[in-house]
């Protein structure tokens, strides 16, 4: 018996609670222009199913808990769903796919749909249960569709390299790494020490500018807000963090944690970011649920300069980096802050970044456009995704940055503000890292 991974776990036990809420899903898709192979794309979806057991997994509840059962080909069929629509019926078909929920005892984790605006235009949907995907895995995904489609299109099958492993060898490989928490030398111990101690005290709430007082009961309806970078900006945070011999990452964290501090959330502010947990080479190619959450608490205390800021958070970051095995879930149960059905425990802010490397799809004979899906929640109060441009010698070309908002507490206006309030604080640290945070001009939301 194969058991969950224990980010599977978690992600499972939200399921059993809320088995139609679609808000651990996550969809891809793109505008594909020419003359598209309806039944190669078929085949190719087939062909990387086949490939990924994990995108063939189901699972199952016994008397050993629940557990992954990978399916074989006999056992599933793999459908791309075909309509023929206008442009103006597009996105809410799309947004109604989106909605699509899973079952995860039954069903394979993965559905697909293919849009047709004419012979040349179609949008291909796709869309995954977060248990057996993260972020990361759209690029093996992408790589391979389009590698299997463009041999599927001529005839032939997709000559690939096997996988080293399977998402199973994981799960079983992650139980052997941490060992037993009843086991005081074990990995899973000696970073729940570390964690207690770092998060010793942790506010249970942060502190923000909200419009609305938190709710009794949620629906995690979200908004979002788009904003961009400059190349110019862009390539003065690289250069701040090559001079502190930090990441970007870093900078941006800095930034966004003297926000906050601006917008009066206090000195103490925790910040959640995902990892991508592929501790292993030969976790690179594989689709799989590998993100692990890791909460910075950033030390805003004082009126440190942006640079110290960033120092501070280089401490953190890097302590964080070297005890980032341990499940998040289980960090959660085990210091046990008090619960709420309205807020994210441990932190209510969250900041990741990506870059552009794999955001083409890359289809033989097709042009493609990748197209974005408001999902229409969010987990978190505030949640700030960027992603890196690059040019052909990888200078730096721009960041796109998206800010989700829970709608029960912030009106779009305010959500704005703190996107505008971002961008210039942002600014002040490229211009000069050596300014007081309280020097920064970023006016105060009224609430």
């Amino acid at each position: 018996m194969i058991p969950l991974s224990y980010g599977q776990l978690g992600l499972w036990f939200i399921h059993q609670m809320n088995p139609g809420n679609s808000m651990y899903t996550m969809q891809l898709a793109w505008r594909l222009t020419g003359q598209l192979d309806r039944t190669a794309l078929e085949e190719a979806l087939r062909d990387v199913v086949q490939r990924h057991e994990s995108l063939r997994t189901v699972i199952r509840d016994g008397a050993g808990g629940p557990h992954q059962v990978v399916l074989d080909i006999s056992e599933y069929a793999v459908s791309l769903e075909y309509e023929e629509l206008a442009e103006e019926e597009l996105y809410p078909a799309m947004y109604e796919a989106s909605e699509h929920p899973f079952d995860l005892v039954r069903d394979l984790p993965l559905k697909a749909w293919l849009f047709a605006r004419g012979p040349q235009e179609h949008v291909l949907l796709i869309s995954m249960h977060h248990i057996v995907s993260d972020g990361w895995s759209l690029g093996p995904l992408t790589r391979d569709l389009a590698r299997a489609y463009a041999a599927r299109r001529r005839g032939g099958e997709p000559n690939w390299p096997p996988l080293p492993v399977q998402y199973a060898d994981y799960a079983l490989w992650q139980r052997r790494l941490l060992g037993s928490e009843e086991d005081p030398d074990s990995l899973a111990s000696r970073q729940l020490t570390h964690w207690r101690s770092v998060l010793d005290g942790i506010p249970q709430e942060l502190r923000l500018p909200a419009d609305h007082p938190r709710p009794p009961v949620s629906d995690f309806a979200g908004g979002t807000i788009e904003f961009t970078l400059d190349a110019d900006l862009h390539t003065a945070l690289a250069e701040v963090a090559r001079a502190e011999n930090a990441t970007m990452f870093m900078v941006l964290q800095a930034g966004f944690a003297a926000l906050l501090r601006k917008l009066d959330a206090g000195a103490d502010i925790p910040i959640g970011s995902p990892v991508a947990g592929r501790m292993d080479d030969a976790l690179t190619d594989l689709v799989g649920y590998f993100v692990n959450m890791l909460v910075f608490r950033v030390d805003v205390s004082g009126d440190p300069s942006l640079r110290d800021l960033v120092k501070r958070v280089q401490a953190v970051a890097l302590d964080a980096y070297d005890n980032q095995d341990i499940p998040f879930d289980h960090l959660v149960r085990e210091l046990n802050p008090a619960r709420s059905r309205t807020r994210h425990p441990l932190f209510q802010v969250m900041l990741t970044l990506a870059d552009n490397t794999d955001a083409g799809l890359e289809f033989d004979g097709l042009t493609d456009v990748p197209l974005d899906i408001d999902a229409g929640s969010s987990m978190f109060d505030l949640a700030l995704s960027l992603r890196e441009n690059f040019g052909l010698d990888r200078e730096p070309a721009g960041m796109d940055a998206l800010l989700e908002y829970q709608l029960d507490l912030f009106e779009p206006e305010t959500a704005q503000h703190v996107a505008d309030g971002y961008r210039r604080m942002l600014a002040a640290l490229a211009a000069d890292p050596d300014v007081p945070i309280s020097t920064v001009d970023v006016p105060r939301i009224s609430s």
